[in-house]
């Protein structure tokens, strides 16, 4: 059922207009019992999903017992974090999602149907994996809260996605993540349907269909310098997702009229700890810079390859190498093979030898770190005092007689040339 929708490429809905459109339907749902909030973490800060579940607390009150942050493979929220995202709800709400050990096998989607949707691909099957909280039969309604935009593992971001993957397990995560890659980042993103969406959709079918989920989706953009909520879509079925994402294709998506020659995209260093997450300023480019050409990327915060220990450990050893290496690697080594979420990082991260790379960090990660990953190094105070975040504006700049494309926060959307975009 869709509870509501609103949204087209320039409307700007209101905090107030958002709560009222929550309460409504919250009322039309009946009393609840208990509550259970998934919200995403911190790296979503942009969502509005913070303000959202806060919403929902005082709406529910005590009835909303749990909140548990869509965390995957990052690394648990900070008490700072979690105040800043999500204002009064108390703190002892919030619970810590382990994706290696606090979740619960509820099925296996069968490698006949993964090979069938990644066209011969692969063949492993997937086990079906959520945190155990959803499983509680006390939960009378699981609010999954988040934006949909354009994703590099599996095309759109969010919907049950925030379910298999942000509260999920390890096998589901690294399966998914690997068979995205495996297929083609190209392939998918900025598309509602993929062959990961698809082996999402079975497990959410097959094994989830009981669980009582309602979807609150956003779709966000910036306006004059400050994030504003185009789209609101709530519902407990795929109808809500696929308008959202219709909205979040036309919302973030830019299709640039040239190839970038040079692009320098600037990572926030409260988001941006890891090049896990910071690579969003790869993923989210390579369709749009040209061959022979410059990714820069200004990542004052970065500290840290994977917010995992054991996935930062095989990003040293093997780093940012191109899929045809990075696949004969992991045929041979057992520790990438059972951490198949590591080799397709690895995959999506890497320009294919199609232009540079080069990272530039303020002191968190040494020349010697950058390199061995396979990046060209500079430091920031370096590269930022030519390119300044400040001086810059999002899309075309000339600087010192030098046109380059410049992207303020690579979460927000996708950017691709017509040539690489079919």
């Amino acid at each position: 059922m869709l509870y509501f929708a609103r949204g087209s490429r320039t409307d700007v809905i209101t905090p107030d207009e958002v709560r009222e459109a929550l309460f409504s339907v919250f009322k039309g749902m009946g009393r609840r019992r208990r509550v259970l909030a998934i919200p995403p973490d911190f790296t979503r800060i942009n969502s509005f999903a913070g303000r959202i579940t806060e919403m929902a607390n005082d709406y529910y009150g005590d009835a909303l017992t749990d909140v548990l942050p869509a965390l995957g493979t990052h690394s648990p929220m900070t008490a700072g974090q979690i105040k800043a995202m999500f204002g009064s709800v108390p703190a002892g709400k919030f619970r810590v999602h382990d994706w290696r050990n606090g979740v619960k096998t509820i099925g296996t989607v069968p490698g006949e149907y993964v090979s069938k949707v990644s066209e011969g691909m692969l063949d492993f099957p997937l086990e079906v994996q959520v945190n155990g909280l959803l499983l509680d039969p006390s939960f009378d309604l699981i609010l999954s809260i988040g934006q949909v935009v354009p994703h590099e593992v599996i095309g759109m971001s969010n919907y049950n996605k925030n379910i298999f993957v942000g509260v999920g397990g390890s096998d589901f995560i690294n399966k998914s993540h690997f068979l995205g890659a495996c297929y083609g980042m190209e392939r998918i993103m900025g598309r509602a349907e993929s062959p990961v969406r698809s082996v999402f959709g079975y497990a959410d079918t097959n094994f989830a269909a009981h669980l009582p989920i309602v979807y609150v989706l956003t779709v966000r953009d910036r306006q004059d310098g400050e994030m504003v909520t185009r789209g609101l879509f709530i519902g407990d079925g795929p109808e809500c997702f696929h308008k959202a994402a219709a909205l979040s294709l036309e919302t973030n998506f830019t299709m640039v009229d040239r190839q970038i020659r040079k692009c320098v995209v600037y990572l926030d260093p409260e988001e941006f700890k890891s090049t896990w997450l910071g690579n969003k300023a790869v993923y989210r480019t390579r369709m749009a810079i040209a061959d022979g050409g410059e990714l820069i990327i200004l990542a004052p915060g970065l500290r840290e390859f994977g917010e995992d220990a054991a996935i930062d450990a095989l990003i040293r050893r093997y780093g940012y190498r191109g899929t045809r290496q990075i696949l004969d690697c992991t045929a041979a080594d057992k520790a990438l093979q059972e951490n198949l979420s590591a080799p397709a990082h690895l995959i999506h991260g890497s320009s294919e030898g199609r232009f540079a790379i080069t990272c530039c960090p303020c002191g968190g990660l040494t020349r010697e770190e950058i390199e061995g990953v396979g990046y060209g190094y500079c430091s920031y105070d370096r590269m930022a005092a030519k390119y300044s975040p400040d001086r810059l504006r999002d899309g075309w700049n000339v600087v010192d007689g030098e046109e380059i494309y410049y992207i303020s926060n690579p979460v927000l959307g996708l950017w691709a040339h017509p040539d690489r975009f079919r």
